[in-house]
């Protein structure tokens, strides 16, 4: 496996380092926080977003599903998003091996798994329920935009399948949507505090699969790094954070992430 390092003191990546024993940032690590992006869900068939074959590289008008604003104004969107959910990939996926490495080390390392994906797949890897804070909500439950009611995405998408192409909420007839966070909506603030927190009180936090460059999630590293954490980057492309990071590591996820769980545990 070979590992690319981020200097801080220059900005540079070099990629001249063969790991032969655990890195140093691996010791004595007892408290882990993880962030996951899209990439760490590609292995299980979900495509990623901004990638060369992402979702909306391939069809940049799809970028307008996911954009609270225009899901709210126009019904033609909101019935195209339904459409997309009927086929998302997320119902199929199953957790691939860094998902399952990660709900591993959360059995012998104390670990919080901050995720932007909506899949459930960390929660379908065997990672207590507890200790995933899904940042951007989940794909699973439907939600009503103006009373709020949550019910299961599935009872939803059995009415689309039965004709409705736009269903409204059963109980005040307004708009209905994923209980997802879309461009244009705030995340949960319990949810993000909790999630600054596990940030905050970390030895290490990897950052895996993330362009990290939607915010608040991104700005967790620099959380991390400020409370004096080692930040590890995992992430085919660079991102805005790599100057802070102790490592930054352009392999294969379903690879390293295995062995970093490993020597993390070990």
């Amino acid at each position: 496996m070979r590992l690319t390092t981020a200097q801080p003191d220059d900005g540079l990546v070099h990629d001249d380092a063969e790991l032969s024993a655990p890195p140093a940032w691996t010791r004595g690590v007892t408290r882990v926080a993880v962030l996951t992006g899209a990439g760490i869900s590609t292995d299980s068939g979900i495509p990623d977003f901004r990638g060369p074959n992402g979702l909306w590289t391939r069809d940049p008008a799809a970028e307008r599903l996911s954009t609270y604003g225009e899901y709210l104004r126009d019904a033609a969107v909101r019935r195209r998003a339904w459409q997309a959910r009927l086929s998302h990939p997320a119902w199929s996926a199953r957790p691939n091996a860094a998902h399952l490495a990660l709900a591993e080390l959360a059995g012998s390392v104390a670990t919080w798994i901050i995720t932007q994906n909506i899949d459930g797949l960390h929660q379908r890897a065997g990672a207590p329920a507890e200790r995933v804070l899904e940042l951007h909500g989940t794909i699973f439950g439907a939600v009503c935009v103006s009373c709020g009611d949550r019910t299961d995405m599935a009872g939803a998408l059995e009415r689309v399948r039965a004709g409705e192409d736009d269903p409204p909420c059963g109980l005040c007839g307004g708009i209905l949507k994923s209980a997802t966070i879309m461009f244009g909506q705030p995340l949960d603030p319990a949810g993000l505090a909790r999630a600054t927190r596990a940030a905050a009180d970390c030895d290490l936090m990897l950052a895996i699969g993330s362009t990290l460059i939607v915010e608040p999630a991104a700005s967790l590293c620099a959380v991390a790094a400020d409370a004096g954490a080692r930040l590890v980057i995992v992430n085919r492309d660079p991102t805005p954070y790599d100057a802070l990071a102790t490592e930054v590591i352009r392999e294969p996820i379903g690879t390293v992430i295995p062995r970093i769980a490993a020597q993390l545990a070990g």
